[in-house]
């Protein structure tokens, strides 16, 4: 069974026992090895949305609904991640720096795709692009050590690759507008 208060009280804990993203990644395993659970517990994904869960200074919880096809352009978080997928899959490209390059340019590292009942660690230094590459929602309940709507950190343009500050309003609207193009 998935109780959003008992998984945000285990989060919490896994955080007061290790500040890093070890402790985290079990909890989240443990949640999406049963996705029946967490869709009973979350609500059916049904739009594109970022859906806060918990947020404070050192733990946030959001329960991330990707819209069919929908990708989001390269970003860091300035805190480690863990990443649940419940129901779809989330492709993640992962991204480095170029040295020398001007303005952050960037330039693709690798590959994971996330498919559902898998949980997966994102180092506070990883770059990210994510795509959902199928023709339905997907959901994820993604896990951040720190405050995901506070920090500063970068996004990169899809186009030129080069580094700008990230900016939340964007990317909140991105999902909204996401939404009703697909009509989820």
């Amino acid at each position: 069974m998935f109780e959003v208060d008992w998984f945000i009280e285990d989060c919490r804990a896994a955080v007061a026992e290790d500040d890093s993203h070890k402790a985290v990644r079990e909890v989240v395993a443990r949640a999406v090895a049963e996705p029946d659970a967490v869709i009973k517990g979350l609500g059916e994904p049904n739009k594109s949305e970022i859906g806060k869960i918990h947020n404070s200074d050192d733990l946030t919880i959001i329960n991330v609904v990707w819209a069919p096809w929908m990708t989001i352009m390269p970003h860091n978080h300035e805190m480690w991640a863990v990443i649940g997928v419940y129901t779809g899959r989330e492709d993640n490209i992962f991204w480095r720096r170029i040295e020398g390059e001007p303005g952050g340019k960037i330039e693709a590292a690798g590959a994971k795709a996330l498919c559902q009942k898998d949980a997966a660690p994102l180092g506070p230094d990883i770059v990210h692009s994510v795509t959902n590459p199928i023709p339905r929602l997907t959901g994820a309940i993604h896990v951040y050590g720190g405050d995901f709507f506070t920090t500063p950190r970068s996004e990169w343009d899809a186009e030129t690759l080069l580094e700008a500050p990230y900016d939340v309003e964007k990317n909140m609207k991105l999902f909204e507008d996401f939404g009703r193009m697909t009509g989820t």
